[in-house]
């Protein structure tokens, strides 16, 4: 009404605004959300553990809760858990849980659920790929039904956002500390009807849910192939996917009742290199490689625009305590010297690469053959299956592809992919100044020494580290507007944090 007022109208003009403005936003109840989503697999698990690709981070926050969230505006809310505070040092948690949860086959949801579900992804057999978070854990116990206690074996600010990790699911327990993955009950929004790996999953309303959801249903489609996705769309048959091509983004933006949403994300396309397997443990190996990226050019050729310049570190410029270091640009005469420096003149590697790393991952690889070919490097690209790529090809082949979601904060990032003996380690980079500072950043409470400690690390990764990160893309990805949601949207993954099925 303000702003009407400021352009002279008046008040009854200004108040019929406000009235249609509201009317548009109040949520209706009812109908079924039908999403296209990528990166699916027939490998596909519903064991929390093994979750790796869109298609199932989606599912799990449809069909699952979790302790805690990240909010539309990207901070830090409650799940199950209605609140938490920590002691002095940081070292101890408590998580008092929201009364009357309901897992989707009634069975009350207690404390010792999730630590059971907690507990799953701990202990020397653990293959799960949220393990790297829980080394630092000395324990996790129930305080009575409706209290979980983590203590930690030194103290850690990021405690709360660790757990909002989508593997860290709340699953029943037995009662003897395993859970029940296999059933696909949760407590989430939404319980699931069917799920076919690699194909798609129906789900229904769970009345019992303890927030508010707004369908009756939600059908997930696996639709890998860029065009494919976009055209079920345009059809519509489905109301939103959970990415679109990029060449086709100004097109699809001026098709009447179809709206894109775009944000900036952490989320980094990068090339992790085994550094235990030559030649990659050569760093001047690893800085000939990162000089020979054309990073300006993928930038412009393959987002056209809808992202940031990676430099050679996995901490994205929308994620706290990112250092703004002096950009690493494309440089054949560095390449070259690097090359001769290890002795590896003429170096021939080939690199594995599919559309399952992201639409777009194939182009952006013959770009980069062309600007190491510059630099003396013969590049060879090899094109893998998009089937199964995360679970024959990563952490397979020693020079790969990747997509790397945002996290939460960087000693989640650093944990998962850099942390010594974390499942998801996948460059095997070995640096003892950078695991020292991992150790050290996380019981770090003075926020001015902790931030020197991030800045070091990047400048670690980004000078010796064996991931080449080639840019952070937006988030873009589009629906009818007959699905709608309030101003903001998290850029921790597609579709609102994978959360539009609760929010939206």
């Amino acid at each position: 009404m303000e702003g009407a007022l400021a352009m002279g109208l008046a008040i009854p003009v200004a108040s019929a605004i406000w009235s249609t403005d509201v009317a548009a936003a109040t949520p209706k109840k009812g109908g079924t959300f039908r999403v296209g989503i990528s990166d699916a697999n027939t490998t596909d698990s519903l064991d929390p553990g093994t979750t790796v690709g869109i298609y199932m981070i989606q599912l799990n926050h449809a069909s699952r809760s979790y302790l805690t969230e990240i909010t539309p505006t990207n901070k830090l809310g409650p799940d199950a858990a209605e609140s938490w505070e920590a002691s002095a040092d940081a070292k101890e948690w408590r998580f008092k849980l929201y009364k009357g949860q309901e897992f989707h086959n009634g069975k009350s949801v207690t404390a010792a659920d999730v630590v059971a579900s907690l507990n799953f992804h701990r202990g020397a057999d653990s293959k799960s790929g949220a393990k790297g978070l829980f080394l630092d854990v000395d324990d996790i116990k129930a305080d009575g039904d409706d209290t979980v206690v983590v203590s930690m074996k030194v103290g850690s600010a990021d405690v709360p956002y660790i757990l909002s990790d989508y593997h860290l699911v709340i699953l029943p327990s037995d009662g003897e500390g395993k859970i029940d993955w296999a059933s696909g009950t949760g407590s989430g929004p939404y319980k699931i009807d069917s799920f076919q790996a690699g194909v798609s999953s129906s789900l229904s309303r769970f009345a019992n849910y303890h927030r508010p959801s707004y369908f009756d249903g939600v059908h997930m489609l696996a639709v890998n192939d860029d065009s494919a996705r976009v055209n079920a769309l345009v059809t519509k048959e489905v109301d939103a996917v959970s990415s679109v091509d990029l060449k086709t983004l100004q097109q699809l933006s001026r098709m009447p009742g179809i709206l894109v949403d775009e944000v900036p994300s952490g989320n980094f396309v990068g090339m992790p290199m085994e550094c235990k397997t030559p030649p990659f443990d050569n760093v001047d190996v690893r800085l000939a490689l990162k000089y020979a990226l054309d990073r300006e050019q993928i930038l412009k050729k393959i987002l056209f625009g809808h992202g940031t310049l990676g430099n050679d570190q996995p901490i994205g410029p929308v994620v706290p305590y990112y250092a703004d270091l002096p950009q690493r640009a494309y440089d054949p005469d560095k390449a070259r010297y690097h090359l001769k420096k290890a002795s590896a003149e003429g170096l021939s590697v080939a690199l594995s690469t599919s559309e399952a790393a992201f639409g777009g991952a194939i182009d952006m690889a013959e770009v980069y053959q062309q600007s190491a070919l510059k630099a003396g490097i013969n590049l060879n690209v090899v094109r893998e299956p998009a089937d199964n790529y995360w679970s024959t090809v990563w952490q397979h082949k020693p020079f790969v592809v990747v997509n790397d979601g945002q996290r939460p904060t960087p000693d989640m990032m650093f944990s998962i992919f850099f942390r010594e003996g974390a499942p998801w380690n996948d460059t095997n980079w070995h640096n003892d100044r950078f695991q020292k500072l991992l150790l050290a950043a996380k019981s770090e409470l003075d926020d001015t020494k902790r931030t020197a400690m991030y800045r070091e690390m990047q400048l670690l990764c980004r000078d010796d580290g064996g991931t080449i990160v080639a840019f952070f893309n937006n988030r873009v990805y589009a629906r009818h507007a007959n699905v709608m949601h309030g101003p903001h949207i998290s850029s921790e993954w597609e579709l609102d944090g994978a959360r539009a099925y609760q929010r939206w």
